[in-house]
This record gives C-alpha cells, structure tokens and sequence, in this order.
C-alpha cells in the first residue's frame, strides 16, 4: 500500500463506522465506475479508433479549430 493510501486510511480510522461506510461506498462506487468505463472502451476499440480516424481526417480537411480558440 503506498504512503499516501495508508494516510488516507489513517485519517478515516478516526471517523465512526457510518462515516467509513460512506467513504468506502465512495471509493468503490469510484472503482467500479473507472472499470467500467475501461471495460467499455476495451470491448468497442473498433469503434474507439473509427471515430479517432475520421477525427484525423477531419483535421486533414481543415474542420477543426484549434483547442486555444474554443477555450
């Protein structure tokens, strides 16, 4: 467990059971959105690099704008 992590727990162990129960749905409400966002994109690669294509393409034919101008 790295330094950090071990810190944050630390700090939790001090709250009462109600607050670690939240905080650990947090987490691992977390979690479980980061893997299924990475299982999303893992099962539609396919459609992950078409879209990354025509967005180059796009690119190429000069229908895009800068990221500086639009921010």
């Amino acid at each position: 467990m790295s330094r950090l992590l071990e810190q944050a727990v630390e700090k939790v162990a001090a709250f009462s059971e109600d607050e670690q129960d939240a905080i650990a749905s947090q987490i691992l409400a977390s979690l479980a959105d980061k893997e299924a966002w990475k299982k999303s994109f893992t099962e539609r690669r396919d459609v992950v690099r078409r879209m990354a294509r025509e967005a180059l393409a796009e690119d190429a034919r000069g229908e895009t704008e800068p990221l500086d101008e639009l921010l």
